[in-house]
């Protein structure tokens, strides 16, 4: 008997993947439908109380549709692992999350991008009413806009009310899993550099996950204090910190790892941003405005204070992730200062921009930006353009192939 019971356990484990696919695939399923109805229950409610809660509901359904995405994929994972389908799963895993990535990207960018331009470029001077902050006319696809930015809120809170924050969510949850995909899965190849520091994959992942957490709260802390009032002072330090980090990065990772490490920790930063800070302040002004009392402004100041800097983050983390597929820019000696030149010059682009949207135009910063981006392309050019190769043969080409 008891044979039998472990040879039946055996095979239940064995076979524990396909049984955790069947059932994560017929949870998918259940919560596919449940969406369905949650649009036929939210377009047959009746004031905003109900209609936010079902929208609550809603959001909670999307949640458990993405964990149950990422359970189904595990399941495949560990069905295939060491078949000659392995490499082709994480192959495909890397194409549809960065693609993800990108998207997701795009949108969040894109609207923090337009919401400041909008910020900058209201009209706050000509035919304003008293509740408002500003107005603004614009034209696009053959149609025109007129947009309205009030001082704190509305008289009345309109039922169908759009929140920006998913974008955020979603790139920043794909980026998190290719992280995983392709640094974390293959942490020895590609995340690890023994001549950096010898670590096993649990302590670099351990460390990369953990810098995330601790740039946020040494950020979140700078925010809250009294250099806020200080710009430039902020600003100053707060480039101190992060050209820290480029450091720190470049001491314990391998020269790829290092950059996108970097990126990831100020994408972090950018949605923890939204997560803690602007959407809560979003949520408490326009649950105030509901209940007839007025909003606090100092909230809402707090949100675009930490919304300017998320569209002063976005061009840093653009570049260092593209350059980051490039060995000129990683593979230098000093990476870790082209990490932060890279980065202070395409904030400084951003911030030209900026100025440029507010109608104040500076004749210093982009030329400054550029000489700064444009040295890092002199510092990182080889030393003589006629040096020659040293030919190779196949044998060690092949040695470093298998062994990479």
């Amino acid at each position: 008997m008891l044979p039998t019971t472990v040879a039946a356990m055996r095979m239940l484990w064995k076979n524990m993947p396909v049984i955790l696919l069947i059932l994560f695939s017929l949870i998918f399923v259940m919560l596919i439908i449940m969406t369905y109805h949650i649009r036929v229950v939210l377009k047959k409610t009746d004031g905003n109380k109900s209609h936010e809660k079902t929208e609550q509901v809603q959001g909670w359904i999307y949640a458990a549709i993405v964990f149950t995405i990422i359970a189904i994929v595990a399941s495949i994972y560990f069905m295939v692992k060491g078949t000659a389908w392995d490499a082709h799963l994480m192959e495909w895993l890397n194409i549809v999350v960065r693609v993800m990535h990108i998207t997701f990207g795009i949108a969040w960018i894109g609207a923090s991008f337009y919401f400041v331009f909008l910020e900058n470029a209201l009209n706050r001077t000509e035919n304003i009413r008293d509740e408002l902050a500003g107005n603004l006319w614009a034209v696009h696809g053959g149609g025109f806009y007129y947009l309205e930015k009030y001082k704190v809120a509305p008289k009345t809170i309109p039922k169908h009310l759009h929140w920006f924050k998913y974008e955020a969510y979603f790139t920043w949850l794909s980026g998190i899993g290719l992280l995983f995909i392709v640094y974390y899965f293959n942490a020895s190849a590609m995340l690890i550099d023994p001549a950096v520091m010898r670590l096993s994959s649990a302590e670099a992942i351990g460390i990369g996950m953990a810098s995330f957490v601790a740039a946020w709260c040494m950020y979140d802390l700078l925010c809250k204090s009294p250099l806020r009032k200080k710009p430039i002072l902020f600003a100053t330090i707060g480039t101190l910190v992060l050209i820290a980090f480029a450091w720190f990065y470049s001491q314990v990772f391998s020269g790829r790892a290092a950059f996108i490490h970097f990126g990831a920790m100020i994408g972090s930063i950018m949605v923890a941003n939204v997560f803690f800070v602007i959407i809560p302040a979003q949520k408490a002004m326009v649950n105030a405005a509901k209940k007839g009392q007025l909003p606090d402004a100092q909230k809402g100041k707090n949100a675009l204070f930490r919304s300017i800097h998320n569209n002063y983050f976005t061009l840093p983390v653009l570049f260092v992730m593209v350059s980051n597929h490039f060995p000129g820019t990683f593979s230098n000696t000093y990476q870790w200062i082209v990490l932060a030149a890279i980065s202070l010059g395409s904030a400084g682009i951003k911030h030209w921009l900026n100025l440029r949207e507010q109608g104040r135009l500076s004749v210093w910063v982009m030329p400054a930006s550029v000489l700064v981006l444009l040295a890092v392309v002199f510092a990182t050019a080889p030393k003589s353009s006629t040096t020659k190769c040293n030919e190779i043969s196949f044998a060690t080409a092949n040695a470093i192939i298998q062994q990479r």
